[in-house]
């Protein structure tokens, strides 16, 4: 799959994400110059050929629900419990404090 220079800008940024801490849409499209292109970051991520290497599960809706996820949200849960990150009845637990700002 060819990916556009917008997506690999925006999965590049999403390898800036440590372990243990998410971002938002909003959040990595403001990253790469591009504020007002959340949805993109999301169809961008849906595409990414190197999950979960290239980690979009780190990535959640503003208010920490969990957000989409192309391997399913039962995956991104365990992805996301795996590096210690807490997941409570479809959102992040403590969003503002392990929220990642670029």
């Amino acid at each position: 799959m060819k990916l556009t220079e917008f997506e690999l800008k925006v999965l590049n940024k999403l390898k800036h994400v440590p372990r243990g801490r998410v971002t938002t849409y909003g959040a990595l499209a403001r990253s790469v110059g591009r504020p007002g292109a959340a949805r993109a970051v999301g169809n961008a991520l849906n595409k990414n050929p190197d999950a979960p290497i290239t980690p979009c599960h780190r990535v959640v809706y503003s208010d920490g629900r969990l957000g989409g996820y192309a391997g399913g949200a039962e995956k991104k849960i365990g992805l996301l419990k795996g590096e210690g990150v807490g997941v409570k009845n479809g959102r992040i637990v403590d969003f503002k404090k392990i929220f990642y700002r670029f």
